[in-house]
């Protein structure tokens, strides 16, 4: 039995009532804080938490705690709205209720942001729709419409003239240009250029159509480039950590992320003092450093390229960078979110 175990049990013999809600406070704080930094709001199994929580060698044992038992510790937390707890074949799962306004006001932001991007897929889906129901309506008109071969007299013959009207009309318009004159060449070189014209107009009706397919491409590749995921953390950015739950030690400070771990979570070694947090990406924000300086892309089609800083449009909250690695090296890209990219260590 180890020392801080005793002292428990010796405290508890003195004053049980008193010293049991005050273990049980200290355990249900310790426990939720496990909860918090470790899996964030994933959720996960409570005996997950439970045997990392009895790891530590100062931890509050159950038995000097108000809860008999791990699940009637975690029916509290759920009845207390601290997590949300549902049972399973496999036993109870729990998941973390973050309750600070400024994760509040990230996750709003974030499911305006999935609202906007699925209002934006509707767009794009009714528009290919359209473009395609113009081209089927166009193909209809343009059908060839057969007709039955008759004849009017039994005793007249069919024949097909092939290639015939051709040099018939070229030996005719001859004939005609060496009785008239002058005057009808002039007439047979307009009506060569009308035919012309005809046909360079029937050139750019097909141009319009292959805009149109043109255009379908373009907004299915901006789609594709503003696709967007609910996790951004990337190894080697810069990040400020703004929670306060960390004290004023932490507060507002930088760091580095040295390795991320199941998406969501981020461990980060702090530039000023060298200390190293695991921490939830809700409680972390992007670095944005001075133009020339290079950055990581983070969400949208662009997501995991390098660039370089142009520039920045504080009243839209956006950049405008230079993309300087993979095949896309070379290009602008313009109005990115400043929470979209973040500085290179």
């Amino acid at each position: 039995m180890s020392e801080s175990h005793q002292r428990q049990l010796l405290l508890a013999s003195e004053n049980p009532q008193q010293f049991m809600d005050y273990f049980s406070e200290e355990f249900r704080n310790d426990f939720l804080e496990l909860l918090r930094r470790r899996f964030g709001t994933k959720r996960v199994h409570n005996n997950i938490v439970y045997n990392e929580y009895i790891s530590h060698r100062e931890h509050i044992h159950m038995n000097a705690t108000q809860w008999e038992t791990l699940t009637d510790f975690t029916k509290w937390l759920g009845r207390e709205g601290l997590c949300k707890v549902d049972e399973t074949p496999k036993g109870w799962y729990i998941q973390y209720i973050d309750r600070d306004p400024e994760t509040i006001r990230r996750q709003q932001e974030q499911e305006r942001k999935k609202k906007q991007d699925l209002d934006d897929e509707e767009k794009t889906a009714k528009f290919i729709e359209q473009q395609v129901r113009r081209g089927l309506e166009g193909k209809e008109l343009e059908k060839p419409v057969y007709t039955e071969l008759s004849r009017e007299n039994e005793e007249e013959k069919v024949t097909f003239n092939l290639n015939k009207g051709a040099s018939t009309s070229i030996a005719a318009s001859s004939k005609t240009s060496s009785v008239l004159g002058p005057n009808a060449l002039k007439m047979v070189e307009g009506a060569v250029k009308r035919k012309e014209s005809a046909h360079s107009s029937g050139q750019s009706k097909e141009k319009k159509k292959k805009s149109a397919l043109d255009e379908i491409m373009e907004l299915e590749e901006e789609k594709k480039r503003t696709s967007r995921r609910d996790y951004w953390l990337q190894p080697e950015i810069v990040v400020k950590i703004v929670t306060k739950k960390l004290g004023e030690k932490y507060h507002k400070k930088k760091a580095v992320v040295k390795e991320v771990i199941d998406k969501y979570t981020a461990v980060v070694k702090m530039i000023d003092s060298g200390d190293k947090l695991k921490l939830d990406q809700t409680h972390l924000e992007t670095v944005i450093p001075a133009p020339g300086k290079k950055v990581m892309v983070l969400n949208g089609g662009y997501r995991g390229n390098e660039g370089i800083l142009e520039s920045i449009n504080e009243k839209r909250f956006s950049a405008t960078i230079i993309i300087d690695s993979g095949p896309l090296k070379g290009r602008r890209v313009e109005d990115i979110q400043y929470e979209d990219i973040s500085k290179l260590a």
